[in-house]
């Protein structure tokens, strides 16, 4: 492992060498592709060098503790304990930061939230679910356009679909794809009891041109009268698209901007996101079958968390992992979920990867 982490540091070392150059500087593409190079390697080069430091200390400590001087043994022997848990702790980290990364981690994402099972009270928890990310993307300085949005019956959802930017955050939200079940009193609920309702969210990494290559000849364009709740655009001109990709079958339509032009735009951005995420999926099935079976892949049929309001209680059924204060979730207050799910899906590969290398 040092071998390889040393040759990581001196590659980081050239990096921020390039990144002073002039020569690269100048040239606006090169410099923003070393910087990126150069950010994706920095916790794993500060960890690794937060690591030597430590094992230095430690083994001056037992060089002094197999010294003579019998009131420094009696020093470094309270100091030792704490140094073999810290060398411990950051040979852990690096082990998962060593970790072959997801190609798709930095990239900026579509986020589709569905009412499922439930009538009105499932469109109901589609929007307060679609809040709770809105809430939790401005926490995080991240940015987001809703690209679409059917609304339901009673102040809910039936579909909403949007696009959200910033740093890394396919990483963070990767792990949301699937069915969210809430268990509540509707408000409609005239006997007191508590009614199960679903909802289910698709988490995509957003493709770029050259991922996904989109023949004109394959998709058909429609376009058709904007509907809503109101508004300039809404009812009263046809620029809202719909796109049908022919080969596949996959459907997109967008409605939120007034431009045709712009909604067609956007709906091309979730085409190529559904279609990079279908050959993904065709990857991850013949590269790795046991290890998807393992860590799951936020398949739409995987129940992954219970929202139980008279309890107050989040339980993630895949880690497991429960909180409370459910007002707080609902208020995009979830950084501890989605940590505790980045962790615990890193150690099943980290396992995963010790396993084969056994092997």
């Amino acid at each position: 492992m040092h071998d390889k982490l040393r040759e990581i540091e001196r590659k980081y070392e050239r990096l921020t060498e390039q990144m002073a150059d002039p020569a690269v500087i100048s040239d606006n593409a090169r410099f923003q592709k070393v910087g990126k190079e150069r950010h994706s390697l920095t916790a794993l080069v500060e960890t690794y060098r937060a690591f030597t430091q430590v094992e230095r200390e430690l083994n001056d400590q037992r060089e002094i503790l197999r010294g003579g001087d019998a009131e420094l043994r009696e020093l470094v022997k309270e100091e030792i304990p704490a140094l073999e848990r810290r060398v411990a702790e950051l040979e852990s980290t690096l082990k998962v930061l060593l970790l072959p990364k997801d190609p798709n981690d930095d990239r900026n994402v579509i986020l589709e939230i569905r009412a499922g099972a439930g009538g009105d009270e499932a469109g109901l928890f589609a929007a307060e679910l679609l809040r709770s990310y809105l809430r939790h993307a401005e926490r995080r300085g991240w940015r987001f356009e809703m690209v679409d949005n059917s609304e339901s019956g009673a102040g809910g959802i039936k579909d909403a679909t949007l696009s959200i930017s910033g740093d890394a955050v396919y990483s963070n939200l990767k792990y949301e794809s699937g069915v969210h079940r809430v268990q509540r009193v509707p408000a409609t609920e005239t006997q007191g009891r508590i009614h199960t309702s679903t909802v289910t969210v698709s988490v995509l990494p957003e493709a770029e041109d050259i991922d996904v290559h989109l023949a004109e000849a394959d998709i058909l364009f429609e376009k058709f009268r904007s509907t809503g709740a109101g508004g300039q655009s809404v009812n009263t001109t046809d620029s809202a698209v719909r796109l049908t990709h022919k080969p596949t079958g996959v459907i997109v339509k967008c409605q939120q901007e007034k431009s045709q032009q712009k909604n067609r735009a956007q709906a091309m951005k979730m085409l190529r996101a559904k279609l990079f995420e279908i050959e993904n999926e065709k990857q991850r099935k013949a590269r790795d079958s046991a290890r998807k079976s393992q860590v799951g892949t936020g398949d739409r049929s995987e129940k992954i968390r219970t929202y139980n309001f008279p309890q107050d209680r989040l339980t993630d059924h895949r880690i497991p992992y429960t909180r409370h204060n459910l007002p707080a979730v609902m208020d995009g207050d979830i950084e501890d979920v989605l940590t505790a799910c980045r962790t615990h899906f890193q150690a099943l590969a980290l396992q995963a990867e010790t396993q084969a290398g056994a092997a």
